[in-house]
């Protein structure tokens, strides 16, 4: 663009050096018609036609020249005007692009940064509970393989060998109140027998004790 505005000037420059060559040819031709003035009227008439025939065709063709040069330049001119306003608006709209690229970039820098937050807080929640599961995995451990019946584990349990040993203590545990609801219909039957029989005893005892 720096170019374009230099070409601008140079134009512009050489367009005003015509202007004052065109106001030069002008007042030359005003002293010449001046002089005319000064000489006789025969002179005048004679040396005026042949002077002004010859200085009207300079004249003519001068200006001519110049016209040409200045529709070229004010067209060269008008070119690169347009030319340095395209320059300008592209220069405002990569402007305004590398804008918005480092806004965009911010924000992708700033969500990355959340996201990595959130990463490092889900770890450390993660190791929390890895840790607390660890615990109460081992003192279920402890409290399974520590009824008596139960043997000790050899080496490191998986999972499904401690729900197996959870499940056998449950099984026999069931299995034991069972018994113990068995054990226990089979005496309260007895203790009822034997109070149905008292009575009988007493008054038998009774009777005895009369004969």
């Amino acid at each position: 663009m720096e170019i374009q505005e230099s070409e601008l000037r140079r134009i512009r420059s050489e367009k005003e050096l015509l202007q004052k060559q065109l106001r030069e040819r002008e007042v030359q031709l005003q002293a010449m018609s001046d002089k005319f003035c000064s000489l006789t009227e025969e002179q005048r008439q004679e040396e005026a036609v042949v002077a002004m025939v010859e200085e009207n065709q300079n004249l003519q063709q001068v200006v001519t020249e110049q016209e040409f040069q200045l529709a070229e330049q004010n067209k060269l001119i008008s070119e690169l005007q347009g030319t340095i306003s395209q320059l300008q608006a592209e220069a405002v709209s990569t402007r305004l692009h590398l804008l918005q690229q480092k806004q965009a970039q911010r924000e992708t820098q700033s969500q990355l940064e959340a996201l990595q937050h959130t990463e490092l807080q889900t770890r450390v929640a993660l190791e929390l509970i890895s840790s607390k599961f660890e615990r109460y995995r081992n003192k279920i451990i402890q409290a399974t393989f520590s009824v008596e019946g139960i043997q000790d584990p050899q080496g490191e349990l998986t999972d499904d060998e401690v729900l197996e040993a959870m499940q056998k203590i449950f099984n026999e545990r069931t299995e034991f109140q069972q018994m113990l609801k068995n054990k226990g219909s089979r005496t309260s039957l007895l203790s009822s027998d034997s109070s149905t029989a008292s009575p009988a005893r007493r008054r038998k005892s009774s009777r005895m004790e009369k004969l």
